[in-house]
């Protein structure tokens, strides 16, 4: 495979170009940012804000080459998908930290959550995102696949539609996502933001959001996935501190996990992203967006839709990673 792509692909609706790593740093316990560079970038754009819009990041293949899209057509996908998978290299999915400089010098800051090896689960948490950013240096060449402006890319979930109140939930792996949101809100939007993270040094003192839109940190330090979200949304909704942690099962969990107001990885039907919530329910007026472990989301799910009562109008949930699994795309 050729690793030579000074040129990339003016004819595809999207970018999928190789890019340089212009800048690694690791910024927390957790998390590693690398600054991606390249030509081709002078395309990215979106229609509005930025947000939580999602790229795919092609990472080399063991023998550290990448993927040639030189000539790519619209037909990249399957092509690329019929290389063997030990030879086309690794494809995950990351939320634009945030866009710097202009023109061909237009870089993506990408935050990459880290982890150390786990005995147990080996190779289902040592995912190829993380060992590649546990060694990531400046130099080296990925391939992004991400908006060209002027063309519908997708990736973009947060479709708040005219709710009053809006809340953002999720963990480390959501992070770079809300932080975008609360970037790109309206000066006079109201609402909150919980963000649980692995420990204390991951908490970001960069973060700005609107004056009425609180933000609360919380870091596990040890403690067990979730259950500090769990009771923090849950005592923010109603008022009142659950007094049982998180239980969800295993086979209760959807592994493709995903519903938007416009989208359900379940089938289930689906309403307009600018339905206004019912007047007169306790929840009127709520926007909710929540991503990050499966399980956790899955266990929010059940109690915001089926126990509170929120209509599928008014929520969000991405199950953005599984514990114990290790993500393909």
């Amino acid at each position: 495979m050729s690793t030579d792509q000074n040129e990339f692909v003016a004819t595809l609706p999207l970018l999928l170009t190789q890019v340089e790593v212009r800048r690694a740093e690791r910024v927390s316990a957790s998390f590693v940012r690398v600054e991606l560079g390249g030509a081709a970038l002078a395309d990215f754009g979106v229609d509005g804000p930025v947000f939580d819009q999602r790229i795919k990041i092609i990472f080399p293949n063991a023998a550290g080459t990448l993927p040639d899209f030189t000539t790519a057509d619209e037909s990249w996908w399957t092509s690329w998908m019929e290389i063997p998978e030990q030879e086309r290299g690794s494809m995950r999915t990351y939320t634009v930290r945030d866009v710097v400089g202009a023109d061909e010098d237009t870089r993506l800051v990408v935050d990459i959550v880290t982890h150390a090896h786990d005995a147990e689960h080996g190779d289902a948490l040592d995912g190829a995102g993380n060992a590649w950013a546990q060694q990531a240096t400046v130099g080296q060449q990925l391939i992004v696949m991400a908006p060209r402006r002027g063309h519908d890319f997708g990736g973009i979930e947060w479709s708040p539609g005219r709710a009053t109140r809006l809340l953002l939930v999720g963990d480390e792996t959501a992070l770079p996502a809300i932080r975008g949101v609360l970037r790109d809100l309206p000066a006079d939007a109201t609402g909150a933001a919980f963000i649980e993270l692995p420990v204390d040094d991951d908490v970001p003192n960069d973060v700005t959001s609107p004056l009425d839109v609180t933000v609360a940190w919380l870091p596990r330090n040890g403690a067990a996935r979730g259950d500090a979200l769990h009771a923090a949304v849950l005592a923010h909704l109603t008022g009142t501190t659950p007094t049982e942690a998180l239980s969800v099962a295993d086979d209760e969990i959807d592994p493709d996990l995903w519903e938007t107001p416009v989208y359900s990885s379940s089938g289930e039907e689906v309403a307009a992203a600018t339905a206004v919530p019912t007047a007169g329910t306790p929840y009127a007026g709520l926007y909710a967006w929540i991503a990050g472990e499966s399980k956790v989301v899955t266990g929010l799910r059940r109690k915001l839709v089926n126990d509170l009562g929120l209509d599928r109008s008014q929520v969000a949930f991405m199950g953005y990673w599984r514990e114990g699994v290790s993500m393909r795309t």
